[in-house]
């Protein structure tokens, strides 16, 4: 017989085997604790039982740990939409449209702790043309609003916008939403506004952080400012 012909067992072949035979372990039970393996949690072996129960515990302990951070975003998103809920309340109730600006920026500052807020508006009407939240929006702040769909957020990278903020030096991060008529993403709506938020801290607002519920609010304060178009 030619042995070189033959094909040696690989441990994938165990591997499946064992996968694919699960009485193995009934037939030959003494094989749990006869074979040993090295724990990873110090050089003793354990047999093939304690390493089971090991890597339960571990994957529970997960499960938990997922169970928890599912709870907490639960918590946070609950407190988030109760905000957003008091914030178009007050927008609401603002009776004289000059004022929607100061509520639009005061709202987000102490309702949703943003240490920085600025907007300008452009296209308004004949009464408020003049208005100080239509100075300082050149046509290429204009165009880059009218471009984005979505919030931009990320590290402050000298906009053009941060000069909006009472103290623009101190922004470490921005959030950058585009006001139109109707949603967000419209992109054949032109921007008629932009809104700017501004943190010390550098990971407040970052590239990766989700937007939703910052497109929620550029779409709250567009439907109240359009009343000053």
């Amino acid at each position: 017989m030619n042995h070189s012909s033959v094909t040696p067992i690989t441990e994938d072949d165990i591997a499946d085997f064992l996968v694919n035979t699960p009485g193995f372990f009934e037939r030959h039970a003494e094989l749990l604790s006869a074979v040993t393996i090295s724990s990873p949690h110090g050089q003793r072996a354990v047999s093939l039982q304690e390493r089971q129960a090991e890597m339960l515990r571990e994957k529970i302990k997960g499960l938990e740990h997922r169970v928890m951070d599912m709870v907490r975003h639960g918590h946070e998103n609950t407190a988030i939409t109760h905000k957003i809920h008091q914030w178009s309340r007050e927008l609401l109730a603002v009776q004289d449209v000059a004022e929607l600006p100061q509520a639009v920026e005061q709202g987000i500052h102490r309702l949703f702790d943003v240490p920085q807020v600025a907007l300008r508006l452009w296209g308004t009407a004949g009464m408020h043309a003049d208005a100080p939240f239509t100075h300082g929006a050149s046509e290429d702040v204009r165009s880059f609003a009218s471009s984005l769909t979505m919030p931009f957020c990320g590290p402050n990278l000298g906009f053009e916008a941060t000069a909006w903020l009472p103290q623009a030096g101190q922004a470490q991060s921005l959030a950058l939403l585009p006001l139109r008529r109707g949603a967000i993403d419209s992109a054949d709506e032109p921007a008629f506004g932009l809104l700017v938020l501004g943190s010390p801290d550098p990971h407040r607002f970052e590239a990766t952080m989700g937007t939703d519920y910052l497109a929620r609010i550029a779409e709250l304060a567009s439907a109240g400012l359009t009343r000053l178009l």
